[in-house]
């Protein structure tokens, strides 16, 4: 992915700053030979050649430009490569093509240039790899136009998708050089797509480090707390699986086994996730790490060598039941394949331990690239082609608005999966969620469009029931079935979902025939001409969103034409009445006062900050002093909110160009609602001492509180007005330090 392509910004003119570039052609030069010897497995003599050729035409190409940072921006090309090479274990085509994926975007290069000098397969490669620029979409986001055309290459070679993944992988590397809304946006991108892709393929390494990556310019404060607290615990940790693992090691030579023990730490992002889900502290993350041990094993010993070491794991110590996962029996669909257990320590902590062989780890670690390596299997290659086959059945249709394209592409992105078999005993991937009526389109289109029911372990299931692994599904069709728009609601795969709006849209288009006769017949009735002109006056009457829809509404009886007894006409011309524009023009001291009856500080928006309307978004209830950013909406002008919002990284990555800059100015007495939720042992009085710090020792006014209490733990919520985060931070610090309370923080409701 070109670094200018995605909005990394990354490429600059050359600077007025003195450069050695004798030093610079050295460091070049070490940099390509330290790629050649990243180049796993043996390479020809032609390869090496090609290698070269690709690297001299970038070097050539980018020699006037350089990246943000100052560096030639040929440093970023090698780099690339290397992580294709290194990371990923991609040969030479992928890495002469990583080193020229930005030359036909930013420089004279063109593709057929490319197709001349390398041949067909790389030009390919290179197109998908290159950004659309220049070009207007009839979308709501250029960016999701982007994202499609990257998806649409996967039909074509999955190399474009790996290669595009350690572009991004550099970028992120090296985002520290960018203003802090390109890092925003960036980063938000990252989470939303990449690195959700990267995990489908397999690329683990890549998708913990791409997620921390984004974590730590998202929430800087955040990732660096957590960095440091597992800085400070590594000693300790270190010691406990050294003690850990001396018995598991001592047996596992006796029986002649040939391994490798590592201890490896959870990603700052997945800790981060695990504390948001359930709630608690860094402290209370009771699988920080995870033991993994590794096997030397022939391909006919795996699985018994694999529950070989899982016996001498727990002959030591006591399994979970709960927490055994066996993808070893039933690889995922990416072709992972591991034993996970959790066993009790002697102190009373559970640890995670994983057991692989040497070729699932690299399998595990390298993604798709190691796993076509094994190819020879077909039992190790079926589930990611299944998967990639999915996937390019979702992008046969290119027609649908992107953004819902991506959207529906993410649906195949399920880390988690479920097993289900037909009446015949066939085996099915689907992922957690899916319902019977995904397994119908997963068996076929035409019975997913006529399935009026199920069976699943012969008994009789509504469409939207759930499936769960191990499930067998029986599907009852009839010819007379349509697909329903609720439908939508009921399904969790990309398949069922680009299937039925398929369907839906075909079954609009012939309702609005029927609805455009029925206009037509109505304007000649009425005198007045049948053209556009008058069908548009009639969509923004019924406030209908194009004329198929308002054609399909008359078709449907949504819209009532005879409502409109003998509407004027003049010269042939309807003069229906314009319907009234909602316009609301509140600034944000107007939007504060409905709430507190008085007027506002100020916000200022966008590159020149000047002071202009907005709104304050309710998913996550801004106060000054959070970092915030303004997204342009349709309908309703600038809304401002959060940067960690929920809805952040979908706003940031899909509709980037609406996007402006945000910042609080000044600080005034005008105060904000905002909630703080608490936990703790329930005791008497605590009521009274919380609400006595909040109102009385910080005079703050509640609008609502509420509390709960179950054996002996108390849950509440108070919504507070305070004047911004400083305020409300010192609220908390001190609800913190009453007896019994354990848990205090900031909520959106």
């Amino acid at each position: 992915m070109a670094s200018g392509a995605n909005g990394t910004g990354t490429l600059t003119a050359a600077k007025a700053v003195p450069v050695d570039r004798e030093r610079e052609k050295v460091e070049i030069l070490n940099r390509y030979r330290g790629l050649l010897r990243s180049i796993r497995g043996t390479r020809t003599n032609e390869e090496t050649r090609r290698i070269r050729k690709a690297f001299n035409l970038a070097v050539e190409a980018h020699k006037d430009q350089r990246r943000k940072t100052g560096e030639p921006y040929i440093y970023h090309p090698i780099a690339v490569a290397r992580i294709c090479a290194e990371e990923i274990g991609l040969g030479a085509t992928s890495v002469a093509c990583a080193l020229l994926h930005d030359t036909v975007e930013d420089t004279d290069l063109t593709l057929d240039d490319v197709r001349d000098l390398f041949g067909p397969i790389e030009a390919n490669i290179i197109d998908g790899l290159t950004k659309i620029s220049g070009l207007q979409f009839a979308t709501d986001s250029i960016q999701a136009e982007n994202f499609r055309k990257v998806l649409l290459t996967l039909a074509q070679d999955v190399r474009v998708i790996l290669i595009k993944l350690a572009d991004r992988l550099h970028n992120m590397r090296t985002l520290e050089s960018m203003a802090r809304d390109k890092q925003l946006k960036i980063a938000s991108e990252t989470l939303f797509l990449y690195a959700p892709l990267a995990h489908r393929l397999g690329l683990y390494s890549i998708k913990s480090e791409l997620e921390d990556l984004a974590l730590k310019f998202k929430e800087p404060a955040i990732y660096e707390d957590i960095s440091q607290r597992l800085k400070k615990t590594e000693a300790v940790r270190k010691r406990f699986i050294s003690r850990f693992t001396v018995p598991i090691r001592e047996s596992l030579e006796r029986e002649g086994f040939a391994f490798e023990v590592k201890g490896r730490p959870k990603s700052v992002h997945s800790i981060y996730n695990k504390m948001l889900k359930k709630n608690v502290s860094f402290e209370e993350v009771y699988d920080v790490f995870a033991i993994r041990i590794i096997i030397d094993s022939r391909p006919e010993n795996e699985k018994a060598d694999c529950w070989k070491v899982y016996s001498i794991v727990t002959d030591f110590y006591q399994p979970n039941p709960d927490r055994l996962r066996d993808w070893i029996s039933l690889p995922k669909a990416n072709g992972y394949e591991s034993l996970h257990t959790t066993v009790m320590s002697p102190g009373g902590r559970w640890v995670e331990v994983q057991i692989r062989t040497r070729r699932m780890d690299e399998i595990a670690e390298m993604g798709l690239a190691a796993h076509y390596r094994y190819k020879d299997d077909q039992d190790l290659s079926n589930a990611l082609d299944n998967w990639l086959n999915r996937v390019r059945e979702v992008l046969e249709d290119p027609s649908t608005n992107a953004i819902d394209f991506v959207n529906d592409f993410k649906l195949n992105l399920f880390s988690d999966e479920i097993v289900v078999f037909t009446p015949r005993g066939e085996m099915r991937n689907l992922p957690s969620g899916a319902t019977a009526l995904d397994f119908a389109f997963d068996i076929h289109s035409d019975i997913g469009r006529q399935c009026i029911g199920a069976k699943v372990n012969h008994k009789l299931v509504p469409l939207s029931h759930k499936l769960r692994s191990g499930d067998q599904i029986e599907i009852i069709t009839s010819r007379k079935q349509q697909p329903k728009e609720d439908w939508l609601t009921y399904v969790a795969t990309a398949k069922a979902r680009h299937k039925i709006k398929q369907a839906l849209r075909e079954q609009k288009k012939k309702l609005s025939v029927v609805g455009r006769d029925v206009v037509m017949r109505k304007l000649r009735e009425w005198g007045a001409k049948a053209d556009e002109h008058n069908i548009q006056a009639l969509v923004d009457h019924f406030h209908s969103t194009s004329t198929t829809d308002l054609f399909y509404r008359i078709a449907r009886g949504r819209h009532d034409l005879d409502q409109l007894v003998a509407p004027p006409v003049k010269n042939g011309r309807l003069a229906l009445p314009r319907p009234r524009r909602r316009k609301d023009e509140r600034s944000l001291e107007e939007v504060v006062a409905e709430i507190r009856g008085q007027d506002s500080g100020s916000l200022v928006i966008g590159d020149d900050l000047q002071k202009l309307e907005y709104k304050l978004s309710p998913c996550c209830n801004p106060i000054p002093g959070d970092d915030v950013f303004g997204f342009i909406t349709v309908t309703d002008g600038i809304k401002i909110h959060r940067v960690n919002c929920p809805n952040a990284v979908q706003l940031m990555s899909n509709f980037a160009y609406r996007i402006v800059k945000a910042r609080w100015k000044g600080k005034d007495s005008v105060e904000f609602l905002a909630g703080i939720r608490f936990t703790g042992i329930d005791d008497v009085g605590l009521v009274n001492k919380i609400t006595s710090i909040i109102s009385q020792q910080h005079n703050v006014n509640m609008r609502s509180i509420s509390f709960e209490s179950n054996d002996g733990i108390f849950d509440g919520k108070v919504m507070a007005f305070v004047q911004d985060t400083d305020h409300l931070n010192s609220l908390m610090e001190k609800l913190r330090r009453v007896p019994g309370v354990n848990l205090v923080e900031r909520v959106d409701q």
